[in-house]
């Protein structure tokens, strides 16, 4: 049969160091705490938009 005699390191990938399962959850904190830092630079930010319009 022709076509079982493909290529096999054709279809051959490498993990690379936290490409794993156990990367996951790392991975959810790291993006957690992103949003929850990203959350608080915008809410400081608009309160001094907002204290430089209320000075004019």
């Amino acid at each position: 049969m022709f076509w079982t005699r493909k290529n096999k390191e054709e279809h051959r990938y490498y993990l690379l160091p936290g490409m794993g399962r156990s990367n996951r959850r790392k991975h959810q904190q790291f993006v957690r705490w992103a949003v929850v830092v990203g959350f608080l630079a915008s809410a400081v930010f608009a309160y001094l938009l907002y204290l430089l319009s209320q000075s004019h």
